[in-house]
């Protein structure tokens, strides 16, 4: 007997395009494995147009007031520090702390609701949250016992933040060893290391040039140009325009910013021209194939892919919040630099020029490749718990569809 594909509901947000880029890639390895798996915007499940006002308010504070959000992340996004258990058993004050996680905001308390009646209609074997308000609102639901399959978060920053967090989920997926071992010791749940989830146009075996067009020619530099990516992510927020004078100007570097959706940035780079500005690309995995580093602000896919390329990553202005801890983390871990000045940025791209240091950083984000796939650890797990009870959870195979955005839309009152 044929055993029944496992189903997955994969609840993402349309914030940027990292979230969503996860949750796609992860669906299709999915499919790929013979299953079901449906993405889900949790933006377009809650009412009255709420989640359209969300993304649009964090696209303005982002671009245009990046304080606003360094105050919110720092008052409720930073999780409380360890502490070291007393005696053989976790101290009082650490399983308050973890009962702290579980905070509810009124946005999570409606989300889950929304996303409880969506459960029940779809019926999934599983759900994966990419997104933090997802992970706690699938942890409310799990920990009160109203959500009765498993719950699994897959964190898609490399910082870890309280939002993250929620004691009801089951387990987590994370993007590094570091990671997994910080989320275990904040929420008693079991959390484990997977690899990344880039889209395979991005992989190259290490000595094997990409087998794509070559983007230089297309953009029309010299070949002996060192092209520096740098990205502003899918919003186009941060210090770019910074970063690309103080490349320009060393006269060493030709900077290409990617300038994502945000078309003002890239007519106001493209008018002053320290170097190229870019808009949405979907050519990135040949542009990482020319490149002679990236330089990120934010830590989050786009870092991912050029790991995967095997193209060496500095971290340069980061934006406020997650992005300046995720690129901390990243630092920390040896997978890229974090520079703090002019100065330091462009000793960062000489040092890049010896075999030392490129290859350090080369081999370090390969390394995370290694791990094991997100999809096999979501296909291999033990059976389910109970609602609201110890974790482990079960996931045979998972086939896509985006209709879940329009069902939401139109049936969910």
């Amino acid at each position: 007997m044929t055993p029944a594909r496992h189903s997955v509901l994969i609840v993402s947000a349309s914030m940027g395009a990292g979230h969503d880029g996860v949750a796609a890639e992860l669906a299709r390895r999915l499919t790929a494995a013979g299953g079901a798996a449906e993405v889900v915007d949790l933006l377009d499940l809650l009412p009255l147009g709420l989640g359209g006002g969300l993304r649009r308010w964090y696209g303005w504070m982002m671009r245009s007031a990046p304080w606003v959000y360094a105050l919110i992340y720092r008052v409720f996004f930073v999780p409380p520090p360890l502490r070291e258990p007393d005696g053989g058993g976790p101290a009082p004050r650490a399983r308050r702390e973890r009962r702290a996680l579980a905070w509810d905001s009124p946005l999570t308390v409606l989300a889950a609701a929304r996303l409880r009646r969506l459960v029940g209609c779809r019926r999934p074997g599983e759900v994966v949250t990419t997104f933090h308000v997802a992970a706690q609102a699938a942890g409310r639901l799990r920990g009160r016992g109203r959500l009765a399959v498993p719950s699994t978060v897959l964190l898609t920053d490399f910082a870890v933040h309280r939002m993250w967090l929620h004691p009801g989920n089951d387990r987590y997926l994370c993007p590094s060893p570091s990671t997994a071992r910080r989320v275990t010791a904040l929420t008693g749940r079991p959390a484990a290391c997977c690899a990344p989830l880039t889209g395979p146009a991005f992989h190259r075996p290490p000595g094997r040039p990409a087998a794509v067009p070559r983007a230089r020619e297309r953009l029309g530099v010299r070949p002996d140009d060192r092209l520096v990516l740098v990205s502003a992510g899918s919003w186009g927020v941060g210090e770019v325009a910074e970063t690309a004078r103080v490349l320009a100007g060393s006269g060493r570097y030709l900077p290409v910013v990617l300038c994502g959706r945000n078309e003002r940035l890239r007519r106001r780079l493209a008018a002053v021209r320290p170097g190229l500005a870019l808009g949405w690309r979907d050519d990135l995995p040949a542009l990482m194939a020319d490149a002679y580093a990236l330089v990120d602000n934010a830590a989050g896919l786009t870092c991912r892919e050029a790991f995967a390329a095997g193209l060496p990553v500095i971290s340069y202005r980061p934006i406020p919040g997650h992005g300046r801890d995720g690129a901390l983390a990243m630092a920390r871990d040896g997978l890229s630099v974090h520079a703090d000045g002019p100065r330091d940025l462009l000793a960062a791209l000489d040092r890049l020029a010896g075999p030392g240091e490129r290859a350090r950083l080369v081999a370090a984000g390969a390394a995370l490749f290694a791990e094991p796939s997100a999809e096999a650890l979501l296909l291999g797990g033990a059976s389910a718990p109970a609602p609201g009870g110890p974790q482990s959870q079960t996931s045979p195979p998972p086939a896509w569809s985006r209709s879940g955005r329009v069902w939401a839309r139109w049936m969910l009152p």
